[in-house]
């Protein structure tokens, strides 16, 4: 990596850290697409489209023959169209895909079955939902810019900041640096476990806070949103929030960040700037890494989204972490909190050398039902909003009137139970807040226990322990707030705090230890 470049990445990774502590109302508002060289495009290749995402969006509209979307309904609950949250009618097609059932007919009783099976649910999200990766994406080379020493919660620690460069030779004109800090206890007697943590870069340990991103003289902070109104919702602030909200969460007053619990309790840890694989706006999808591989242009309907996009980059930084003899690769974890909730879920269901995941908050998207009439829905996230997050195929299913009619969430071939069932028989934790802190109901907690639910039998198929309730996901209803179902590989829990999943890492270190036979350091509680 050249001197420019490395100070270019040192500079936005030392930026990024900054939002970790910034309130929600806070947050700043998406970022411009990365510059782009034009004297490096190369001879006889078109220059990256510079698209505002509502060009590109109009584009894909276009591709697949749509005229008109619905609209998304509306997280104010006084406006007209606004969201549903009546549980009589919140389940018009209240029949999920069976998820145990091949496309032939047959029932999948064997592990040997559900290989096929699960081949065929990722093709359906691949093509519909997420999108593809491309079959040849460029070979990432990691970089350790920066060791230090220091201390987490009083423990001894060595922390190293890391730029994984993406090759762009086919395309000069494109960089893409995937930002990432690795921190593992020093006196540590064997490689430990990590948890790689979507977030914004977070800054070594023992460095100084910058400045707040956007902030300083004449910053103003986005409008808070409407009343009843979820991040990402209408009335929400436009990108709210992106890579600012720190996986971490804030913590219940009596519990200390999850970084120190991870240390303390013999973890190391990992933060991954997703905004440094993809931006997280539509008129970035000609960047970034989905802008590479593309040339600049725009995406096929099948092409991925910034979801997977981001799982992408999450197992760039798995392949880092298995060249570190420190860290033992067999048992890293991935977390996330909303958008990259949705995120930490479906790099799980995809790569299977992760072995525990921490689904905060993820709503529409994650593990909320697409086929729930509740709050966020599929119509949300179809919009130029955040239709970046999906394969352009998505968008059919919010389609009123196209060339091939019209279609719905029921008509989609897998819903958000075949993506946890896709993380069968890892370790997989579903964690939500209340309504009342700040973890809106447009998430729709109900639909996403009913998904998890729904995914249960593949989790008993491969051995696994699910929920502890029967398979009915018509009528089973989640559990009271801080009641845990902790006891298999499928867990879940409502904490009592906010959009976050800071009050459940107390519980989700000791669950995740038994479940990797994970012994804790003699010191760890003390």
């Amino acid at each position: 990596m050249n001197a420019s470049r490395l100070l270019r990445v040192l500079g936005i990774a030392a930026l990024a850290v900054a939002t970790r502590n910034v309130s929600l109302t806070a947050q700043f508002a998406p970022p411009a697409p990365p510059p782009v060289d034009l004297t490096k495009v190369p001879a006889g290749m078109p220059a990256p489209k510079t698209w505002t995402a509502q060009q590109d969006h109009q584009d894909m509209m276009d591709q697949l023959g749509i005229k008109a979307l619905r609209p998304g309904p509306s997280g104010d609950e006084k406006a007209p169209n606004h969201a549903n949250y009546d549980e009589a009618t919140a389940n018009p097609y209240p029949n999920l895909p069976d998820v145990l059932t091949l496309r032939d007919g047959k029932k999948v009783t064997s592990a040997a079955a559900w290989a096929v099976r699960r081949k065929e649910i990722l093709e359906d999200f691949d093509r519909e939902v997420l999108g593809r990766v491309p079959a040849a994406v460029p070979k990432v080379t990691w970089t350790v810019t920066r060791t230090v020493d220091a201390t987490v919660g009083g423990h001894a620690v060595v922390g190293k900041q890391l730029v994984g460069h993406v090759d762009n030779s086919a395309y000069p004109a494109i960089d893409v640096d995937i930002q990432m800090t690795l921190v593992t206890p020093k006196d540590a007697k064997a490689p430990v476990p990590v948890m790689i943590m979507f977030g914004g870069g977070r800054a070594l340990p023992g460095d100084p806070p910058p400045a707040p991103r956007g902030g300083g003289p004449g910053f103003v902070a986005p409008p808070a949103p409407a009343a009843g109104a979820a991040a990402g919702a209408p009335g929400a602030p436009a990108a709210a929030p992106p890579a600012g909200r720190a996986a971490t969460g804030p913590p219940a007053p009596s519990d200390p960040p999850s970084t120190e619990q991870l240390i303390a309790d013999g973890w190391g840890y990992a933060s991954l700037n997703p905004t440094s694989v993809q931006a997280d706006n539509g008129a970035g999808l000609t960047r970034g890494i989905v802008g590479l591989v593309n040339h600049g242009q725009a995406r096929k309907p099948d092409d991925w989204g910034a979801l997977r996009a981001w799982a992408w980059g999450a197992s760039r930084g798995l392949d880092y972490l298995e060249t570190e003899r420190s860290v033992n690769a067999k048992q890293v974890g991935i977390e996330g909190v909303s958008r990259y909730g949705k995120a930490a879920l479906i790099t799980m269901a995809y790569d299977t050398r992760f072995a525990v995941v921490l689904v905060g908050s993820s709503g529409e998207g994650g593990a909320k039902l697409h086929r729930r009439n509740w709050g966020e829905a599929v119509e949300s996230l179809t919009g130029t909003g955040e239709y970046h997050w999906m394969a352009g195929n998505f968008m059919k299913y919010g389609a009123s009137e196209a060339t091939f009619g019209s279609k719905n969430p029921g008509d989609l071939p897998v819903d958000a139970h075949e993506l946890i069932a896709l993380c069968a028989p890892r370790a997989t934790f579903i964690s939500y807040g209340v309504p009342e802190k700040g973890d809106a109901k447009w998430l729709d907690h109900q639909g996403s226990f009913m998904a998890a639910i729904a995914a249960q039998p593949v989790f008993k198929l491969l051995g696994a322990t699910g929920l502890g309730r029967s398979d009915d996901y018509k009528t089973e209803r989640m559990p009271a707030v801080n009641v845990s179902l902790l006891d298999g590989q499928l867990a879940w829990r409502q904490h009592d705090g906010g959009h976050t999943d800071g009050p459940n890492w107390k519980y989700f270190i000791p669950w995740a230890d038994r479940n990797l036979k994970h012994a804790p350091p003699a010191s760890a509680g003390k």
